[in-house]
C-alpha cells in the first residue's frame, strides 16, 4: 500500500519508527517530514499528508503530533479527508469500515511505537464496508463540506 506519513516535532520519533515498520513490511512510504525534533507547526504536515491523499499520491495517510488532536483537527479541514484520532484497535478498524477514514492520527506523547504499529496494521488492513447506511451518512458529511465553502 502507498502511505504518506507526516509529523511535527513531538511526533518525530514515533514517525521514524513507523516509517521503518512500514517499509520493512513492504509498503511504499512517502515521508513529508518533519525531519528532526526541532519545533515546527503541525498544520504544515497535516496539509502535506491531506493533499498527498487527495492528489492520489497515496492510498492512506498517517499523522502524528504530540496528542494527535491538533493533527486530526487540521486534517479534517481539508474537504475529502476523513481523519480520526486513534487510541484503540476498534476505532482503527471501525473508522475505516463505517466512516471511510483515510488518515489515522496518533499522539507521539501518548502512544508507544509498538502499540502505534498495531493500530496502523489494523487501519491498513481494514476496508470500507460500502453499507448503504454508511454511504448515506458519508453523503451528509460531504454536504457539510459544501456548506462551508
Amino acid at each position: 500500500m502507498r502511505i504518506t506519513i507526516g509529523s511535527d516535532h513531538a511526533g518525530f520519533e514515533l514517525k521514524q519508527a513507523l516509517v521503518d515498520y512500514l517499509r520493512k513490511n513492504g509498503h511504499q512510504v512517502k515521508d513529508v517530514g518533519t525531519n528532526s525534533a526541532e519545533p515546527v507547526d503541525y498544520p504544515d504536515f497535516a496539509e502535506k499528508v491531506g493533499l498527498s491523499l487527495l492528489g492520489s499520491e497515496c492510498d492512506r495517510g498517517i499523522l502524528i503530533c504530540g496528542s494527535g488532536v491538533g493533527a486530526a483537527v487540521c486534517a479534517n479541514k481539508i474537504p475529502g479527508v476523513r481523519a480520526g484520532l486513534i487510541h484503540d484497535h476498534f476505532s482503527a478498524r471501525q473508522g475505516v469500515e463505517d466512516d471511510h477514514m483515510n488518515i489515522i492520527c496518533m499522539g507521539g506523547r501518548t502512544v508507544g511505537p509498538m502499540v502505534a504499529w498495531d493500530f496502523v496494521q489494523t487501519f491498513l488492513s481494514s476496508e470500507f464496508s460500502q453499507a448503504e447506511r454508511h454511504l448515506r451518512r458519508l453523503a451528509k458529511v460531504a454536504s457539510l463540506e459544501e456548506v462551508t465553502k
